[in-house]
This record gives C-alpha cells, structure tokens and sequence, in this order.
C-alpha cells in the first residue's frame, strides 16, 4: 500500500498481517479523496476500525491537522504507530487501542469534535446504527462521515443523518454521509 497524494505521495504504509483487517484499496482511497477534496485541508479526523491507519495517514498526507486512530487489534494497533512514524505523522496521530465505544465515550467526554469520521468495520458488522448514533455529539459543524461497506449491501444506519453520495468500486462500497437538516 501507498500514500496516494500530499507530501507523503509515494510512500509505502504497511498493513496488520493476517485476515482480520482489510486495507483500503489505493483506488478507492484515490477517488474518496477525490470526492472530498478540500475537506481534508486542516481536518480533524476520527478514523474508527483503523486497521493500517490508511485513510486517516492518507488524510494527514493531503493537509488535515490531526487524526485520532482506533482499533482493538494489537497488531493493527503496532501497525499504525509504525505507519505514522515511518510517515512522520507520529505528533499529528493520537492512536488508541480499545474498542470504538469505550474511544467514542473518552473522546465524547474530553469535548473532542471532529469534521472527518472514517467508519471502516468489518463487512459483517451491517448495522451501524449504534455506532452512529454515538458519533452525534462528536461532529463538528459540517462534519463528514465516510463508511466503507460491502458494494451490494448498505448497512442500517442511525437517523439523524443524510446520504448525499454513494459509490461502488468493485466490491467495495463508500457512503457519504453529514448530519441531516432539522
């Protein structure tokens, strides 16, 4: 894998050996930033299921100011700090190994607001209901949820927010999602 644009271009990451974690495809990190385009400038970015940290490293490459990373799995966890260092990222990365409730609880508490959110679960995880309904107050005003999901099947969702953008890249699924109007 490899950082697509920014001043990391080029740059190979690592991903977590074994079956558990699933890296996004250079392609389709490629056209997710080419749909978000300046939204990564100065962006504090949420990377929930991080796995590699690759779209959260791919978000610092192109001008975000911070990204929080979180996974339960030691191995990813390992596997991020050393993308971020090898990157140069390490003091722009704040990576946390526990689960998405307990982070999005201590995250929720410190006052923390975020205007990119990353949602990358494992594709047998289709009802993300919870785990959005959660993320509300971390949201900053025109914040942006990116979940990547299984391209045939879009997982159930909290209400509270509106798909504006939906693409498929194979077998890959990549929503667009912002907290809906009142």
């Amino acid at each position: 894998m490899r950082i697509i644009a920014g001043e990391a271009r080029g740059r190979t990451i690592e991903a977590p050996k074994g079956r558990d974690t699933r890296p996004t495809l250079d392609r389709v990190r490629e056209n997710l930033f080419n749909i978000l385009q300046r939204k990564t400038w100065d962006a504090k970015v949420l990377d929930l299921f991080s796995g590699s940290g690759a779209l959260s490293l791919e978000a610092l490459s192109r001008g975000a100011e911070a990204a929080v990373l979180v996974d339960c799995d030691r191995a990813a966890h390992a596997c991020q700090k050393q993308n971020a260092e090898k990157l140069g990222f390490a003091d722009r990365c704040r990576i946390l190994l526990m689960d998405w409730q307990q982070a999005v609880r201590q995250l929720t508490a410190a006052g923390e607001r975020f205007d990119l959110i990353f949602l990358d679960p494992p594709y047998a995880m289709r009802d993300l209901t919870g785990v959005m309904g959660e993320l509300l107050p971390l949201l900053a005003e025109d914040a942006t949820i990116i979940v990547e999901h299984e391209a045939q099947v879009m997982p159930a969702t909290a209400d509270g927010y509106e798909m504006y953008d939906s693409r498929k890249y194979g077998y890959v699924g990549v929503s667009f999602f912002r907290r809906a109007e009142a």
